[in-house]
């Protein structure tokens, strides 16, 4: 039996899972946990993904030991990792400074300085989306790197090496330091357009520096960066990308993700420039583009609130169901800061709060929030993406039926719950296949049985919800 493994470097976690190359069936899986990190700053020692990637690799590699006698190995892996993380190494490849996380707010200033430098204002935007594809926030890599840059000039001087999340495990399973396009396309200094690295970009960080030495070689979707303990090595790829391989998505349809954040994309054949940065225009993995929506607050929202009123999840699922839709307040789920729209120190809210509120309203008044900013996202990938199929959802507020069920009220198309439980780890594994193979992705996906999904047949009636938010999020806007 031939195996595969696909790797999901997540925020959170390493999850694993060794899928028999022939059928797709899942053999073996791992897991183990991520330091926790709270919002503006974020960060994590690199070295701490490479021991939770040791750890969960080794729990499903134990479980394959027993359906395949004697060999404690897979024959391919790649790894799917969070986006726009930076990995600044030294001459020993070792960090200078913890690694910044997507999430991590701090370089907001950089953004808005970068934004300046091509211009400013509409302008300024404008000349970023079409040279990068990204309008700069905090979230993404450049404007880390001028983080660091302007404040530990220190540390800045020894570094010898920039990699995101990704390219830092591929390094550790091939010594090499090499991305994929996809991931690459996230940074802010590489042009999904031309497939090129951004000489005028990174010299507005540092026009001294030899770039060239620092950042690591893009591979073709089918290219293998390496071995690993005999196994065949695949590019890897950002997380979103390897969701996108995961659930078999095809043009047309779109994902809207409803994890610890939220992100909505969809595949299409040509670059997606939007000035106003809502949009940002990634590369796929496959040689395609991946327009996406991020939205900081998702499941992290739910959870918050639940654990305020001191229930799980199938309690709080229960609580919000039970609700009077036509009492329930408002909330606004910015809880950790927003990036789209772009609000890096923005708090919640919540409006229409009565002394009858009770803990029924209060849940629902959490989904509906979540609900809502996933649909303006999926509002704005629509305006420049051919959505026009399905919606797929994934995540883990997948298997919540109030959050399903609300949302399913808010679209007018029809939507599907992915039958990929790991989607990231399962696209992870899609393109190890297809590099060992040397075939492209949909001929994986099409022997897997990729793609399929469990409808949602009926949404909750909305009423005015969607007004009633509008207005939250219009007020926090001009506060």
């Amino acid at each position: 039996m031939t195996l595969v493994a696909g790797v999901d470097s997540s925020t959170q976690s390493t999850k694993v899972e060794v899928r028999d190359l022939a059928t797709g069936r899942v053999v073996g899986s791992g897991t183990a946990p991520h330091p926790t990190v709270t919002p503006p700053v974020s960060e994590q020692d690199p070295a701490s993904w490479w021991s939770a990637f040791e750890s969960a690799y080794g729990s499903a590699l134990a479980e394959v030991g027993a359906s395949r006698t004697g060999v404690a190995a897979v024959d391919a892996i790649s790894v799917g990792g969070q986006q726009h993380g930076m990995v600044a190494l030294d001459r020993d490849d070792q960090p200078v400074h913890p690694a910044k996380l997507w999430n991590d707010t701090e370089s907001a200033p950089d953004a808005g300085w970068l934004i300046g430098q091509f211009g400013g204002g509409p302008a300024g935007r404008a000349a970023w989306a079409a040279a990068t594809g990204l309008v700069p926030v905090a979230a993404f890599t450049v404007t880390k790197l001028s983080w660091l840059h302007r404040t530990h000039p220190e540390a800045w001087a020894r570094v010898a090496r920039i990699l995101l999340p990704h390219d830092f495990l591929t390094y550790k399973l091939t010594g090499r330091f090499v991305t994929d396009r996809g991931d690459a396309s996230g940074t802010g200094y590489w042009s999904p357009t031309t497939g090129a690295y951004l000489d005028d970009v990174l010299a507005l960080i540092d026009r001294d520096r030899d770039w060239s030495s620092v950042l690591p070689t893009v591979l073709g979707p089918f290219e293998a960066a390496g071995t690993f303990a005999g196994a065949t090595v695949g590019p890897g790829t950002g997380d979103n990308m390897a969701a996108a391989l995961g659930v078999g998505l095809t043009t047309g349809d779109a994902v809207v993700s409803a994890g610890t954040s939220g992100t909505a994309y969809a595949v299409c054949a040509t670059p997606t420039v939007d000035p106003s940065g809502a949009v940002a225009g990634f590369a796929d993995a496959t040689g395609q583009f991946l327009p996406l929506v991020c939205t900081l607050n998702a499941a992290k929202v739910i959870d918050a609130v639940a654990r305020l009123l001191g229930v799980d999840h199938d309690e709080f699922d229960r609580l919000a169901l039970a609700a009077d839709p036509a009492s329930t307040p408002i909330l606004l789920p910015y809880f950790d800061g927003e990036r789209t729209p772009d609000r890096p120190g923005a708090t919640g809210m919540i409006a229409g709060l009565r002394t009858d509120v009770t803990r029924e309203r209060l849940a629902r008044a959490a989904v509906d929030g979540v609900a809502c900013g996933l649909v303006d996202a999926l509002d704005a990938l629509r305006a420049h993406a051919p959505v026009h199929g399905r919606i797929v959802l994934v995540g883990g507020l997948a298997r919540s039926v109030a959050f399903r069920r609300v949302f399913a009220g808010l679209v007018d198309v029809p939507i599907v719950v992915s039958d990929a439980e790991q989607a990231v780890a399962t696209g992870a594994a899609v393109q190890a296949a297809a590099v060992l193979e040397q075939v492209d992705a949909a001929t994986i996906q099409q022997r897997w049985g990729l793609g399929g999904g469990t409808p949602i047949e009926e949404g909750l009636d909305p009423g005015d919800l969607r007004e009633r938010y509008a207005e939250l999020r219009d007020l926090a806007d001009g506060a």
